[in-house]
């Protein structure tokens, strides 16, 4: 019998997936590596020991819980599989918490050994639009497991380079290798992504990014609570893949700058 890991993207997912006949391990990813310190080496101790330091200060969140259900969760990938099915969306947050995944994997595991695919709700447009793999009954998860697509050394260089170019926060540098790179294989989501994260690192005139200045524009249109402007963001910017948390991190920014007051 085949050993099969299921690796799914935040807990969001699991109601969903449990509806499923799909057999195999589950482990879930509740990282966000698309905000906070990151260094190259993700299977270093100090990688994981910044993360923890970082989340916990950030979200209030106990250590302990931070090492049960993330730290802990990860020891899963030591197990040999011949099956590993990633199920990643397309937004940001999304896709640099896949290119973590695929480091992990390609350290830790003979990539000639299991075999790895790539599932992603934007491969199917007909599911009423939706956004997230938590909009998803257990039929739809199906659907989207038979139009998996399976990742080979290629794409696995490929996101190496991008996650390095990702560490790195150059944003000359990232935007030319996005633009030397016309074929992005089974991972054409990343490009997108990695565009959205360019705004991020360029700033305007006033020295703000693009997500601080979405938001300045938002509270300046009238809107003041903390969950309206998270939900004026979310309907445009979708991309950046924002949990109400992350958002709060760019407006206590622009309160502790004086911009804002909320």
């Amino acid at each position: 019998m085949e050993n099969i890991l299921h690796i799914l993207n935040g807990d969001a997912a699991l109601d969903g997936f449990n509806q499923t006949g799909l057999d195999g391990d589950v482990m879930v990813w509740r990282e966000v590596l698309s905000e906070g310190p990151l260094q190259e080496n993700i299977l270093s101790g100090s990688f994981w020991s910044a993360r923890k330091k970082w989340i916990t200060e950030t979200f209030k969140e106990d250590p302990d819980t931070y090492q049960h259900k993330v730290i802990d969760e990860l020891g899963k990938l030591n197990s040999a599989y011949t099956e590993i099915n990633l199920w990643f969306e397309f937004d940001l947050h999304c896709q640099v918490n896949l290119l973590g995944v695929l480091q992990m994997l390609s350290h830790k595991t003979d990539m000639s050994a299991p075999a790895i695919y790539l599932i992603c709700l934007a491969d199917c447009v007909q599911f009423d639009n939706a956004k997230g793999l938590g909009e998803l009954n257990g039929e739809q998860f199906e659907e989207l497991y038979d139009a998996r697509e399976r990742l080979n050394e290629w794409e696995f260089e490929l996101a190496d380079e991008a996650w390095k170019l990702y560490i790195k926060n150059d944003a000359a540098e990232l935007q030319k290798w996005i633009d030397s790179n016309s074929f992005w294989g089974g991972v054409p989501l990343l490009k997108p992504a990695l565009q959205a994260h360019l705004k991020r690192l360029q700033t305007n005139e006033a020295g703000l990014n693009y997500v601080e200045q979405k938001l300045l524009d938002i509270y300046n249109s009238g809107i003041k609570t903390r969950h309206e402007i998270f939900v004026a963001f979310w309907k445009s910017d979708f991309i950046f893949g924002m949990g109400d948390s992350e958002v709060y991190i760019y407006l206590d920014k622009l309160q502790q700058k004086g911009i804002i007051e909320i």
